[in-house]
């Protein structure tokens, strides 16, 4: 056994307790579910001391665990009978691009009843194939401990993401769990969190890159969600302040530097502020670290232009040069990587001209929005809540925003004034931003945490409230209520054109208090359309010990700031 193991001494147990222990043992403190599933394991968990969420559907549970673990950094853990289980693969499409170490656990029904038209059942393993990292059945109790800590190890290693295991023996796994036999539990260490391994890279990549860097004019750094999962935010402030280079992120790493930091222009691509968009396009050297270079991040492929000047950073190898030609290519571990990169630059660099004209477009920014971010208007403008939440978020905070428009309001205008704050968002599953931020909860209970949502989110998973309020999960739910689709209108309206008809059956929500709904259901509700409460209401939501809702009537009128892209 080596030091990078801890193993329990191997000795007759069931597969209740194999699974509970092991999950136990990789820290895991919550597990999210929808009954009815592992029922022994779930006991036995209990008994080790970890918490139990019932959800109110899979989707749900699949959220949560995958909030859990982004906060966390370790497994987020999901379960739900084989009824349910396509439910839980189709969630799994959010944690899966959004990179999060989630396991999904899932009954099946036993060899004997497969292809005899079993009640409802499928072959899960097809469904969970586009959305995993790792997808196995265990059909025996000797497999069990070997599939799981498989699991658990792609899950949490490299570039992580989802696994599954199918628990074949009965809807809710229960042979699997009952039997027993002659077992040890293996915990590995470096898998318990994330990143599990640092690799660094090779030393002719860093000194050729070095090399780009010390002859450019106007670089920049692009960092992406695997910058995030490196957790190399205090490598790439140290190397922007050193060499006098600007940082843009993506929506994913957000977090990694102030949005008041000196060297921060901000968010880049389509859900961005268009002055990362004209930084990275005028940039004669981008330094891309952790970014997949997606459409959403590069505006289509626009920015930086094609023909820049690349270093590519990425622990995964298939990354590099995907969309980008690179000029240089380091796979490594993204703070490891950048930490080389800085030690061999040795004199710092000031670029005063490349400077003054990237903050220069800052300013320019900061003051065109001050006016929508200090308004009075009501329907309230989702630019002054934002503004108000940037003030409000505790410097501990956690922000969890949902996609579409939540995501470019969040990215564009709530800034990040501590390093100590963080951020998650939806990977594009509209909804997810609610049970999320009762698993980021779960996995900080310590710290503040708030949800940005709009109503169109908020509709998809409002039950579990009653799970925030039997559970004890007090996050603070701030709902942009412009009652239906507000990203959604232009497009609508442009398709429609000249024709008659009823548009606003496409988007438009009727108008509802979830303040009131709230209350219902055990919460704390506010509705807000004065602009002048929000900075008191926000100050009392985190101040409660019970879930709150501060349902905010905003103006269905307003757009998120639209992002900038190349004349061509």
């Amino acid at each position: 056994m080596t030091i990078a193991e801890r193993q329990i001494e191997a000795s007759t147990t069931s597969g209740a307790e194999l699974i509970a222990s092991t999950l136990k043992g990789y820290g895991v403190t919550h597990v999210f579910f929808m009954e009815s599933v592992l029922r022994q394991t779930l006991i036995r968990l209990e008994e080790l001391g970890v918490r139990r969420v019932l959800a109110h559907s899979e989707a749900a549970a699949v959220y949560m665990a995958d909030g859990y673990a982004r906060i966390a950094r370790r497994p987020g853990v999901c379960l739900a009978q084989s009824v349910g289980a396509a439910n839980l693969a189709a969630a799994c499409q959010d944690p899966f691009l959004g990179k999060s170490p989630v396991l999904a656990l899932t009954g099946k029904k036993a060899p004997h009843a497969q292809h005899r038209n079993a009640y409802q059942e499928i072959d899960h393993r097809l469904m969970f194939e586009a959305v995993t990292k790792f997808n196995a059945t265990v059909e025996t109790f000797e497999q069990l401990p070997r599939l799981l800590r498989q699991a658990l190890r792609e899950a949490m290693s490299g570039s992580p993401g989802p696994a599954h295991l199918d628990i074949a023996g009965g809807f809710a796994g229960e042979l699997i769990e009952t039997a027993t036999g002659v077992s040890n539990v293996i915990i590995d260490a470096p898998f318990t969190h994330y990143p599990t391994h640092r690799p660094g890279a090779d030393v002719d990549s860093i000194a050729r890159a070095a090399r780009l860097v010390t002859a450019a004019k106007r670089p920049v750094i692009l960092a992406g969600g695997g910058a995030r999962l490196s957790d190399a935010g205090a490598a790439i402030r140290r190397l922007a302040e050193q060499h006098a280079i600007p940082v843009a992120t993506s929506l994913n790493a957000k977090d990694i530097i102030r949005g008041d930091h000196p060297f921060s222009v901000g968010v880049i691509g389509t859900y961005s502020r268009w002055t990362a968009n004209r930084t990275v396009h005028e940039a004669d050297l981008v330094i891309l670290v952790g970014t997949q270079t997606s459409d959403q991040v590069t505006a289509n492929w626009t920015i930086p232009a094609v023909g820049t000047p690349v270093i590519q950073i990425d622990i995964d190898p298939r990354e590099l040069g995907r969309n980008y030609p690179n000029t240089v290519s380091i796979c490594g571990d993204a703070r490891t990587s950048i930490e080389q990169l800085t030690e061999v630059l040795q004199e710092p660099v000031q670029r005063q001209a490349w400077t003054e004209h990237w903050r220069a477009l800052n300013k320019a920014w900061d003051e065109a929005y001050d006016g929508p971010c200090t308004s009075d208007a009501m329907p309230i403008k989702p630019e002054r809540l934002c503004r108000e939440i940037t003030e409000a978020l505790p410097e501990n905070g956690i922000l969890v925003s949902d996609t579409g428009y939540a995501g470019i309001w969040t990215g564009a205008l709530v800034d990040l004034k501590h390093e100590s704050q963080n951020y998650i968002r939806a990977a594009g599953s509209l909804g997810w931003g609610f049970p999320a931020s009762l698993g980021a909860k779960c996995a900080a209970p310590d710290r503040p945490v708030l949800c940005f949502t709009g109503d169109g989110g908020f509709w998809y998973h409002m039950s579990e409230l009653e799970t925030a309020r039997r559970c004890g999960i007090n996050t603070v739910t701030v709902i942009n209520n412009n009652s239906g689709f507000g990203q959604c209108i232009d497009a609508i309206h442009r398709n429609y054109g000249s024709r008659p008809g009823h548009p606003t059956d496409l988007y438009e929500f009727r108008n509802t208090d979830f303040a009131r709904i709230a209350e219902n259901l055990g919460c704390i509700g506010m509705r807000v359309t004065d602009p002048s409460d929000l900075q008191e209401c926000l100050s009392q939501a985190f101040a409660a010990e019970r879930p709150v809702v501060i349902d905010v009537v905003t103006d269905q009128a307003a757009r998120a700031p639209a992002p900038w892209f190349p004349a061509n």
